[in-house]
This record gives C-alpha cells, sequence and structure tokens, in this order.
C-alpha cells in the first residue's frame, strides 16, 4: 500500500493510544480534527514605537514563553487607548508564529488566571478553545512540532494562521481528554515547583551580580570580597581593548545548497542562547571552510545571538568543533590578560545590554549595535585577580542551576515519555 493511502486508512479508521486508562480501553477510536474546527484564531497586535508606555497594557511576546509557562520578566507595554488589541483571557492557547530563530516558532504556553491586562504581539497569535488545557498537551508532542517544522519548511520563518487551522490531530472524547489532562496537570505542577526554584536561583545570581559589579555611574561595586577592599577603583576600558569581535557572514556566503552532511559545523544563534554545543544542523565543506577562515571559532570564543532573541552569551568549550559562525552571530575573542568568564558576565550586565543593543525611537524595534561602536563602548574592569573571584563566584551560582535545570529537564523527559504513550502517533501509524 502506498504511504499516501495508508495515511488516508489511518485517517478514516482513528487511532488509539499505546496507554490508555483502563475506563477507556473499550471506548471508541480517536478521531481526527484540525486546529481550526477545535478552537478561534485570535491575531497579534501590530503597535509603533510612539505607542510604548512604561505601563498600561502588556503585549504578550516570543521572550514571554519560558519553558511552556508565562513568564513576566521581560515586557513591553503599550497605552491602553490603542487600536487593534485583542485581549487574551485565561486559558487562551499564546503560540509565537514567527521569530528570527526558527527554534522559537511554535512555542506555546496557556495563558493563567490572574494575568495583568494583556493582549499579544504581531508575532505571536491565541488559540481559544473550550478543550485548550487538552490542546495545550497535544500542542506539547511530537506530532505538533512536525507540523510545525513542515510548516516552516527550510526558507520560511513563520507559520501562516491560515495554514496552522489546518493542523490535524486525533482526539478522543471530552471524558477522556479530562482525564488525560488531569494525569499531565499533576506532573506539570511538579515541572513548575522545579522551574521555580530554577527561577529563584537565578533572580539569586542576578541580585549577586548587581552588587558584584558597579552599578552605573560608579566605580567600585556595593559588595566586595574582603581582599579587595582596598584594591581601588576599577579602570574603565573600551571594548575593543578588551576584545576583538567579528560579525558573522552575510547570509549569501552560507547559502543552503552549499551545505553537506558533515565537514565543518555551522554554527547558530542557538548554540549561544541555549550555551549547549552537542549538536549541529549545517556543515560545510574544507574548501568553503578556508574561505571562511575570518569567522572560524575558536575555544574561548565568546559568541552572542544578534537576531530575534538579542544579546545571549556563550563560551565556546575547548573540545569543540572546528567550524564557523552565521550571519545571526558575533564573534568575540578575549584578549590577554582579561578574564574570558568575568567579561562574559559583564557582557551580560543590563546596563552593558543597553550599550549593546541599539533602538530606535520609541524603544520597539532592537538591533546590536555595529562593530565600530562596539569598540567604544566603556566597561569597567578590576585587576586580574578581583575578575577571577567574581568569575569563580558566578561560576559555582551557575553551577547551581544547571543541576537544577538538569533536574526540570529530568521531569520534562519523564513527561515527554509519558505523552509519547498517552497520546496516538499518526505519522507512525502512516508509514
Amino acid at each position: 500500500m502506498k504511504i499516501k493511502d495508508k495515511k488516508k486508512q489511518a485517517s478514516s479508521q482513528g487511532l488509539v493510544p499505546k496507554l490508555r486508562f483502563p475506563e477507556f480501553r473499550d471506548a471508541m477510536e480517536w478521531e481526527e480534527t484540525t486546529i481550526g474546527q477545535l478552537g478561534k484564531i485570535v491575531p497579534g497586535l501590530t503597535y509603533r514605537p510612539d505607542d510604548i508606555r512604561e505601563e498600561g497594557v502588556l503585549v504578550l511576546r516570543s521572550s514571554n514563553i519560558q519553558n511552556g509557562l508565562i513568564s513576566l520578566e521581560d515586557n513591553v507595554y503599550v497605552t491602553p487607548k490603542i487600536k487593534g488589541a485583542n485581549p487574551t483571557k485565561p486559558n487562551d492557547i499564546l503560540i509565537c508564529v514567527r521569530n528570527g530563530s526558527k527554534p522559537l516558532i511554535g512555542k506555546n504556553a496557556l495563558i493563567p488566571e490572574g494575568m495583568p491586562s494583556c493582549t499579544h504581539g504581531a508575532f505571536m497569535t491565541v488559540l481559544r478553545a473550550k478543550s485548550a488545557k487538552f490542546i495545550f498537551q497535544l500542542f506539547q508532542t511530537e506530532t505538533y512540532k512536525r507540523r510545525v517544522e513542515a510548516d516552516l519548511g527550510a526558507t520560511i520563518n513563520s507559520i501562516n494562521t491560515t495554514q496552522l487551522k489546518k493542523y490535524a490531530f486525533f482526539i478522543p472524547k471530552p471524558n477522556e481528554q479530562q482525564k488525560i489532562v488531569d494525569c499531565l496537570s499533576s506532573l506539570d505542577e511538579l515541572i513548575t515547583a522545579q522551574a521555580h526554584k530554577l527561577d529563584t536561583l537565578k533572580a539569586h545570581k542576578k541580585g549577586v551580580m548587581q552588587q558584584l559589579f558597579p552599578a552605573p555611574g560608579q566605580t567600585t561595586p556595593t559588595l566586595r570580597f574582603p581582599e579587595f577592599q582596598d584594591a581601588g577603583e576599577w579602570k574603565a576600558k573600551n571594548f575593543g581593548e578588551v576584545c576583538k569581535f567579528v560579525r558573522g557572514p552575510f547570509g549569501g556566503a552560507l547559502k543552503k545548497d552549499i551545505f553537506v552532511k558533515s565537514g565543518y559545523a555551522v554554527y547558530e544563534q542557538s548554540h549561544a542562547i541555549y550555551q549547549n554545543f552537542d549538536s549541529f544542523r549545517y556543515f560545510i565543506t574544507e574548501e568553503k571552510y578556508k574561505e571562511l577562515k575570518r569567522f572560524a571559532v575558536a575555544a574561548n570564543d565568546i559568541i552572542m545571538s544578534c537576531s530575534g532573541t538579542m544579546g545571549k552569551f556563550a563560551i565556546v568549550p575547548k573540545d569543540s568543533k572546528e567550524g564557523v559562525i552565521n550571519q545571526a552571530l558575533l564573534k568575540l575573542t578575549v584578549r590577554r590578560g582579561f578574564n574570558i568568564d568575568f567579561i562574559k558576565y559583564t557582557l551580560e550586565l543590563p546596563s552593558s545590554q543597553e550599550k549593546l543593543l541599539s533602538q530606535s525611537a520609541g524603544g520597539a524595534i532592537k538591533n546590536v549595535v555595529g562593530v565600530t561602536q562596539l569598540k567604544e563602548i566603556e566597561i569597567d574592569i578590576p585587576n586580574p585577580p578581583e575578575q577571577q573571584k567574581i568569575a569563580d563566584c558566578l561560576s559555582s551560582l551557575d553551577e547551581l542551576i544547571a543541576a537544577q535545570a538538569h533536574k526540570f529537564d529530568i521531569l520534562k523527559a519523564h513527561k515527554k515519555g509519558l505523552m509519547q504513550q498517552l497520546f496516538p502517533n499518526p505519522d507512525k501509524a502512516a508509514e
């Protein structure tokens, strides 16, 4: 039987999951439906720089979705008088439909109770449905992720909402949906608790950093280790004295048709965002690598994300693959005499972020400043032993954060495995 025919048969016959609660083992097969049949798509708001306010209506964006939850750390507000805003409601499913970083497209979260007055931005959409809690769990499945990947293809960087409505899934009757939601929600509570512990550690680190580095306009920090109490003021340096900068090549230099199955790696901004160098999607030949040698990555280089989610940093590990940065990255090579970890922490300070990311009038659109401007940015730096002490302190906090993140990831992996049993896989059934 042809694959196409098998898919048709899977669709007409319905499916059942591998793992089913006892009371539903003899129940009807799950039936195919589409997102458009399940709920209503609510488009996002296009706003101008003049609409931005210090407070007002919260605009939910991609950065407000963290680990499948709504985060209110990176907020943008617009005037309550703005036209075209669609207020979000509890149990709306917020979906990222456009982003400079493809891995972020399709990520989603359920709007909780008790949210402030909010809407969602133009790069987002909302699905409003009766069975929203079940659909949200459905959106965590591999089936959903494959639908998104197929929609994006090789060059498209957004989900078409008309196409989103056509995404097809198999679902059970409402009482079985509720049983699955109850099961997965209890696991979500554990995951949320671990996420809260992780956020608490991150907030603690942020507070420590604010004290270990001088506040804007100051030349000494609030908190200083005893052995450096009399070490004097930190010295102002231009970034150009501290680092060498190389912005990634123009997009045309790394077209998809030049990529090969293996060879020299292409570093993407996801490596900077997630600080993970275990996998690479694209590779180039040795000949192309030599042509792009200026953009080659070396151990202890710092890479910075420059598109979509900007201003995220990662230090390239010693056992890293040979390769080059792509157009969405900036490479920083720290000069001798400066501690690499200390410089990375300096770059992550809010005051440094403000200098690294220029803003259009009104502050709505951010971009990474040019290399010439980067070289002129001033930062305050202590002597090498104090740099090392601060780096060691913050690195120990990073280790605690990494350990907590590992616990969080284990729970998420457990849920993923359970979901593979609780939801049928129409793609495998059609093979």
